[in-house]
């Protein structure tokens, strides 16, 4: 295919804006699937995303296209990006590989606070921004007021944004040749063979596979070819594109979107945002990357299972070559055993992580309190970062703690400012900002604890605002707070992965809800077990698991009370000891309670 033939793009949006549907119409329209093989949300690979009806997951696909006023045939690269904020990170992997965007904005909820983040990034890449309104069929649907919204808001000309109905196929033509027109052919770099490799996935028989967008030179089927940033060098067995599915090709040449199958075991040896080059001719400098990627929420992962720690760990080196912004590394808990601490781009990213691992995997896991990392500013000018709540140092040797703030941009009719506004104070917020976008909507910008953010802040920012209000949210900076390690005993026994770090004015009520969920889901034994909430050496909060008493005197008919005593003495001595050395089982359940616990607050 000839570069001044092909076109590469992205969709971008806020979530529900209508991607797939968008993406789906493309592939209906241009005969991409054919009518017998297409389903709803076609490039929803996973069951996760196809279940939950959300992308997690940036998908690639050649379209061909025959514009019908010339009769030219056109290979549009079309890569499908998720719209939660979780997942920006794929969305700023899709645009590296693309030359245009098409922005889709819903023409009832007009532009909302992850259409302008999703904006700003493909702005800031150099991209080609082509506006799209979408779901015009609506009743409520307002084309115009969006058009005001595009220009007053993002500052791009709204008579250029072209109307669509994802959902009926309205204007999809009309889509199509403006990305023809509007979209730049890809710009070929001189010199040999670069592929930036913006996406993996692992198979079982074919080893790790590559997804690769070529900026200069061509590689054939066959050659020789090596990953810079490993020096790993190995032949390309199999080369293609996704037309929807894999098919192969003979060649890639520049400009073009495509995978690469070298035969790699060691998932190690490929990583995304690597060059791919040519062995017999390779390239001295590596094309731009990734940024690494800092995460923001901390959790433990362990096996339900001990013996299930391999693979466990096997199961977490195959999900992060499909997932860059998963990290993970080893560590121990008494009452848990070996695991894994793991890191996410939030909540949403850690439960669809845990959902994978389970679903593809076949893995039972238990998971700990999610936790955000933290710097602890020692005494003699030390300074640690920790992302586990059992590090918190003793407070004697605390001189600060600072924890993450992100700068939070919320979107909302007027009306609900006073809900919004109440909703941010108690979660500590910062008021930053206020402007009005249009006669009746206002973008609200707040600097906010990230440990306040990731638990149920958008959830009840969705409640007060009846659905209508919009969040989006990046890391700011550090700010001092006044921050505690909140211990959880069980039978006197400090159970690491059950502590916390929380502020200090609600250490007691979070102390006080825990123990009381614990006393319900904790089964009774035959001794009695006390549970504690603490902070250093004061104990906050208690409640006590009553033992379970057997009746030993049952069998004892008339005769002296003495021996009844006897019974009854033994059976306490009996208890005694069977506290100093049994074991409590604590469910899954209890782990689970403290996120409930953060939720109910």
């Amino acid at each position: 295919m000839l570069v001044d033939n092909i076109r590469n793009f992205s969709i971008i949006a806020h979530i529900d804006h209508g991607k797939s549907t968008l993406a789906d119409r493309i592939l209906q329209i241009t005969g991409t699937v054919p009518d017998r093989d297409f389903r709803p949300q076609y490039l929803d690979k996973l069951d996760v995303e196809r279940e939950r009806g959300v992308t997690v997951k940036l998908q690639a696909v050649r379209i061909r296209h025959i514009r019908a006023a010339d009769g030219r045939e056109f290979a549009l690269n079309l890569i499908d990006t998720p719209g939660h904020v979780d997942f920006s990170y794929e969305v700023s992997r899709s645009l590296a590989a693309c030359e245009g965007a098409l922005l889709l904005v819903d023409a009832a909820q007009g532009v909302e606070a992850q259409t302008l983040a999703h904006f700003y990034l493909a702005r800031d890449t150099g991209l080609v921004i082509i506006p799209v309104i979408n779901k015009i069929d609506l009743p409520t649907a307002d084309p115009d007021r969006v058009r005001d919204e595009i220009e007053m808001v993002l500052g791009i000309d709204g008579s250029e944004a072209v109307e669509v109905s994802a959902k009926e196929g309205t204007g999809i033509k009309e889509l199509m040749d403006a990305i023809i027109d509007r979209v730049p052919p890809p710009k070929v770099d001189a010199g040999p063979a670069r592929a930036l490799v913006f996406d993996s996935h692992y198979d079982t028989y074919r080893g790790a596979i590559a997804y690769v967008r070529l900026f200069s030179g061509s590689i054939n089927k066959g050659d020789k070819v090596r990953f810079m940033a490993s020096n790993r060098e190995s032949e390309a067995v199999e080369i293609g594109v996704f037309a929807p599915d894999m098919t192969p090709l003979q060649t890639l040449g520049p400009g073009e979107v495509g995978y690469v199958i070298a035969n790699i075991k060691n998932i190690k040896e490929l990583s995304v945002g690597d060059t791919v080059t040519l062995a017999s001719d390779p390239a001295e400098d590596l094309l731009p990357g990734y940024r690494k990627l800092k995460s923001m929420v901390y959790c433990g992962f362990f096996a339900s299972e001990a013996e299930n720690y391999e693979d466990l760990r096997d199961a977490l080196e195959r999900l992060a070559l499909n997932d860059s912004s998963l990290e993970f590394e080893p560590e121990s808990s008494s009452v848990l055993g070996f695991g894994f601490r793991c890191g996410f781009l939030g909540m949403f990213h850690m439960e669809i992580v845990q959902e994978r691992l389970e679903r593809e995997y076949g893995i039972n896991l238990v998971a700990t309190a999610p936790t955000v990392i933290y710097r602890i500013h020692m005494s003699g000018d030390k300074m640690i970062e920790i992302k586990n709540p059992s590090e918190f140092p003793e407070s004697l040797k605390v001189e600060k703690v600072e924890e993450p703030f992100v700068r939070s941009v919320v979107m909302c009719p007027e009306e609900f400012i006073g809900p919004v506004m109440e909703l941010a104070k108690d979660k500590r917020g910062r008021f930053v900002s206020m402007d009005y976008i249009s006669e009746n909507r206002v973008k609200m910008v707040y600097l906010m604890p990230l440990s306040e953010v990731i638990f149920d802040f958008y959830d009840k920012l969705k409640s007060c605002s009846r659905g209508y209000a919009s969040l989006d949210y990046e890391f700011d900076s550090f700010i001092e707070s006044d921050l505690v390690r909140l211990n959880i005993l069980i039978g006197e026994k400090s159970v690491d992965s059950l502590s916390m770090i929380v502020h200090r004015d609600n250490a007691y009520y979070k102390g006080r809800r825990i123990v009381e969920r614990l006393r319900e889901l904790i089964p009774r034994h035959m001794f009695v077990i006390p549970i504690q909430a603490a902070i250093g050496n004061r104990i906050v909060a208690r409640e006590t698991i009553n033992a379970i008493r057997k009746n030993v005197t049952a069998k004892c008919y008339g005769g002296d009370i003495t021996r009844k005593r006897k019974l009854l003495e033994r059976q306490k001595e009996g208890k005694k000891r069977m506290k100093n050395i049994g074991n409590v089982e604590v469910p899954q359940e209890a782990f689970l309670s403290i996120l409930q616990v953060e939720k109910e607050k």
